[in-house]
C-alpha cells in the first residue's frame, strides 16, 4: 500500500488515551457480564454507555469486595457507581399544523450535539465539532447513517453541521486509523459501510474541489484500513476485510477484530451462541461482522436464510461493500489527480476499473437479472435477492444492460405498496421483509435515475414518500424504518423486528425524505393536521430499575 500523503490533516485528531479505549465488556470484565446477565437495563446498550464513577480497576475491586458481603444487591451497586446517559426527549411538535418539512428543519437542532469531551472512563469517544445523531437509543455519531443525514443538511443549507460532521469523521480516522461503527470504544474493532468518500463528494459540491485534497489523507487511510493484508494474500484465502479469490481477484468482506459478544447487545449475543452447536467465537465474529455491514441483521447473512445461529457474514463478498470500495478508489484517483500526482491517480483509476469488472463478473446473475452477494468459500452466489442489488447503479458500477435488468427485477420482485422491500424473506430480522429503509430507497432511486430508469425511480419515490409522510401525519414523527408491504399505514411504522424497539428521529429518514420532496414535489401528499400529543414511547428507557415506573 502507498503511504498516506504527507500533507497536514484536515483537523487535528482528538483521541482518548490508549488505556481508556478498551470496551466496557473487557475493561469491567466480570462486572459487565453480571450486569448484562441480570438485565439491569431494559436496553443492553445502556450498560455499555453508562459511565463508572472510578477507574475500572478500582471499580472491579470494589465490586469483588461488595459482592462478598451478605445481602449484596447488584441493582443497588450499579445505581451507586454508574451514571446513565439520559435519553433526550424529542420535541415532536412546534405547532398543531406543522408540516413534515417543518418537522425536518426543526429536528436538525434537536438531533445536533456539541463537540464531545467525554468524562473519565466513558465509552464515548471525543469529537472536535458539532454533529447530528440518528435519534432514539443512537445517541452518538454513526458512520453510514451520517451520509444520508448529510443529504438533508445539504438540502436545508446547514453546511455548518455538514462540514462539522465530515471533520469529526476525519478526526476519528486520524486518531484510530478508521471510522468506527460509531463514536464509542466498543465500536473500535469494526467500521461500517465506507461512505466517507461520498460525504466528501457532498461537501465538495458546496466547498469546491479543494475538499478532495483537504481530506485526501483520511481517504487514503480509510482505503488502507479496508485493504490491509491484500498484498501477498494467497489465492483462495482471506485476511481481515480482504479476500483473494482462486483466480487472483481481490474483493472485500465485512469483519470485526474481536470474537466476543458485542457490548451493546451482550445478552442477545450470548443467547444466540448458546442456541448453536458452533464455536461461540465463530458466532460472535459473524454477528459483529454483520453489525459492520449496517444490516444487523438480515437473511443476507444467514446460511439457511432464516435462522440467526447460521450467520456466516465473513463468508460473503457483499455487493454494496464492493461497490463502495470501487467508489473510494475512484475518489482517490480524482483527489490525487487534483493534487498533481498522476502516477497515484492512474494507479487508483486502474484499481477501480478492476474492481468494477469484478463486480460485474463475480456478483452478477444474468439468469435473475440482479447482483448478489458471493459466498467465496462455496464459490457460489447467495440465493438471497436484496435491495443491495441497486447499489451498483447508485455508484455507477453496472453496465447499462445490467441496470436495465436490475430495474426489471426490482419492479417484479421487490416493489411493494410503500416502496422497495429490503429482501423477499420475512424472518423477524429488521433488514428483511416487510421493512423498507431510507438509505436503500434513496440509493435505488438515485441509481435508477443515473441509468435513465426515470419512471421506476419516480414510482419508488412516490410510494416511499407517501408511506413516510402518511405515517408522519398519523403519528407526528419520522421513524428509522417502515413496513412497506402492508397496504395500511401504522402510526408507528409497522412491526419493526430486530433487537430493539422502533426508533424515532430519525436522521437518515429525515435527510433522504427532504431530498426526495425537493426532487419530486408533486408526489408529496397534501398537508393535514398532525397529532398535538407525543406518540407512544418506542425507545427503551435509560433509567435504572429504581427510577422506572
Amino acid at each position: 500500500m502507498a503511504s498516506a500523503p504527507a500533507s497536514a490533516p484536515a483537523t487535528l485528531p482528538v483521541t482518548a488515551p490508549a488505556a481508556d479505549l478498551l470496551p466496557p465488556s473487557i475493561a469491567l470484565d466480570g462486572l459487565f457480564a453480571a450486569i448484562s446477565a441480570a438485565h439491569i437495563f431494559a436496553d443492553a446498550k445502556t450498560a455499555a454507555d453508562a459511565v463508572p464513577d472510578r477507574a475500572p480497576g478500582d471499580l472491579l475491586a470494589a465490586y469483588e469486595q461488595a459482592k462478598a458481603q451478605s445481602g449484596f444487591d447488584l441493582n443497588s451497586f450499579v445505581a451507586q457507581h454508574f451514571s446513565v446517559p439520559q435519553q433526550r426527549l424529542v420535541s415532536y411538535r412546534r405547532h398543531q399544523d406543522e408540516s413534515v418539512r417543518e418537522y425536518i428543519d426543526g429536528m436538525w437542532d434537536v438531533l445536533s450535539r456539541p463537540p464531545d469531551r467525554p468524562p473519565a472512563y466513558s465509552s464515548l469517544l471525543p469529537l472536535p465539532q458539532p454533529y447530528v445523531v440518528p435519534g432514539g437509543r443512537f445517541r452518538e455519531l454513526y458512520y453510514w447513517d451520517s451520509y444520508f443525514t448529510l443529504i438533508g443538511l445539504s438540502e436545508s443549507g446547514r453546511f455548518d453541521l455538514l462540514r462539522g460532521t465530515v471533520r469529526d469523521i476525519a478526526s476519528l480516522i486520524d486518531g484510530y486509523g478508521h471510522m468506527p461503527n460509531g463514536s464509542r470504544t466498543y465500536y473500535l474493532s469494526r467500521s461500517e459501510p465506507p461512505f466517507f468518500a461520498l460525504m466528501v463528494d457532498l461537501l465538495a459540491r458546496h466547498d469546491g474541489p479543494d475538499a478532495y485534497t483537504t481530506f485526501l489523507p483520511q481517504l487514503q487511510r480509510e482505503y488502507e484500513y479496508w485493504m490491509e493484508g491484500a498484498d501477498g494474500l494467497a489465492p483462495g484465502t482471506a485476511h481481515r476485510r480482504v479476500v483473494r479469490l482462486a483466480d487472483g481477484t481481490v474483493m472485500n468482506r465485512y469483519w470485526d477484530d474481536r470474537d466476543t459478544p458485542r457490548d451493546e447487545s451482550y445478552p442477545q449475543d450470548i443467547a444466540t451462541a448458546a442456541a448453536s452447536d458452533r464455536p461461540a467465537a465463530e458466532i460472535y465474529r459473524n454477528l459483529r461482522a454483520g453489525a459492520e455491514s449496517g444490516w444487523d441483521y438480515s437473511s443476507r447473512w444467514l446460511a439457511d436464510g432464516h435462522t440467526l445461529t447460521t450467520i456466516h457474514t465473513t463468508d460473503l463478498l457483499p455487493v454494496d461493500l464492493n461497490s463502495l470500495i470501487a467508489h473510494l478508489q475512484q475518489t482517490l484517483a480524482h483527489a490525487y489527480g487534483l493534487r498533481g500526482d498522476q502516477a497515484q491517480a492512474q494507479r487508483y483509476a486502474q484499481l477501480a476499473t478492476e474492481r468494477i469488472a469484478a463486480i460485474r463478473r463475480v456478483l452478477w446473475d444474468p439468469a435473475q437479472g440482479a447482483f448478489f452477494d458471493y459466498d467465496w468459500k462455496k464459490q457460489a452466489l447467495s440465493p438471497v435477492l436484496s435491495v443491495a442489488t441497486m447499489v451498483p447503479l447508485f455508484l455507477e458500477a453496472a453496465t447499462p444492460e445490467q441496470a436495465r435488468m436490475v430495474a426489471a427485477t426490482a419492479r417484479a420482485r421487490l416493489l411493494r405498496a410503500g416502496g422497495l422491500v429490503t429482501t423477499e424473506q420475512a424472518t423477524g430480522q429488521q433488514w428483511d421483509a416487510p421493512n423498507g429503509w431510507a438509505p436503500e430507497e434513496w440509493m435505488a432511486i438515485m441509481g435508477l435515475v443515473r441509468y435513465g430508469q426515470d419512471d421506476l425511480a419516480r414510482e419508488i419515490a412516490a410510494r416511499w414518500t407517501v408511506r413516510v409522510v402518511t405515517t408522519y401525519q398519523k403519528s407526528g414523527v419520522l421513524l428509522e424504518k417502515y413496513d412497506v408491504v402492508d397496504p395500511s399505514v401504522s402510526p408507528m411504522g409497522g412491526a419493526g423486528g430486530g433487537e430493539y424497539p422502533m426508533q424515532i428521529g430519525f436522521g437518515w429518514t429525515n435527510g433522504t425524505l427532504l431530498g426526495l420532496m425537493n426532487r419530486y414535489p408533486a408526489i408529496v401528499p397534501p398537508s393535514v393536521p398532525v397529532p398535538n400529543t407525543p406518540p407512544p414511547s418506542v425507545a427503551s428507557s435509560n433509567a435504572p430499575p429504581s427510577e422506572r415506573d
